[in-house]
């Protein structure tokens, strides 16, 4: 983001801090999705492995949603909780909304990412969802942000571009190998 200007890395900042902090609530669902997975796989409860991964999945979504919708809706609000809306911040303001609402998009599966992480974690699922991370941050987030940004002239909505695609990937891998977790042999045996 460096790359592109002080008021871009300063919006990207505000804008970055502002996802951060929504992030923080399925980062602690997905933290206990994980004990409570856990547990029921410890228990060899297969019933309780969903109900526990389910339960936090949609209390991530909904919490991401109305994020999301207060994001999209209030940007500029939400930008100048940080900096003062005047002339001279005209331009960090405006990027820093293009960003927040880019951000408003990827709200819901990002919470789907970590508390599907944490789904996993409980049912000793590592390995792949690593792997899953690793291509979808590593190659989709950064190959389209770095595309976007620099072939295309995106600039820094290219970096948040990149990032929602990877984010989304993520989520979908999760969750895919989450619904097929009883196929994939990932519950415990004798449930």
């Amino acid at each position: 983001m460096g790359l592109f200007g002080a008021p871009s890395v300063a919006a990207h900042q505000i804008a970055l801090q502002i996802a951060a902090t929504t992030f923080m609530v399925p980062l602690a669902l997905g933290q206990a999705t994980t004990v409570r997975v856990g547990l029921a796989y410890g228990r060899k409860d297969r019933e309780g492995i969903g109900l526990a991964g389910w339960t936090a999945f949609w209390l991530s979504t909904a919490f991401m949603t109305l994020m999301a919708t207060l994001m999209f809706i209030f940007p500029h609000q939400l930008i100048t909780l940080f900096l003062a809306d005047t002339p001279e911040n005209a331009t960090v303001i405006a990027f820093g909304v293009s960003f927040l609402r880019i951000a408003a998009l990827f709200q819901i599966v990002d919470g789907w990412q970590v508390v599907g992480a944490g789904m996993l974690r409980g049912i000793h699922d590592t390995r792949v969802p690593m792997v899953f991370a690793l291509f979808g941050y590593w190659a989709i987030g950064l190959g389209i942000g770095l595309a976007l940004a620099f072939a295309m002239e995106w600039r820094g909505v290219g970096i948040w571009t990149g990032l929602a695609a990877g984010l989304g990937v993520v989520a979908i891998l999760m969750l895919w190998r989450w619904t097929r977790r009883e196929r994939l042999g990932l519950l415990p045996v004798g449930a």
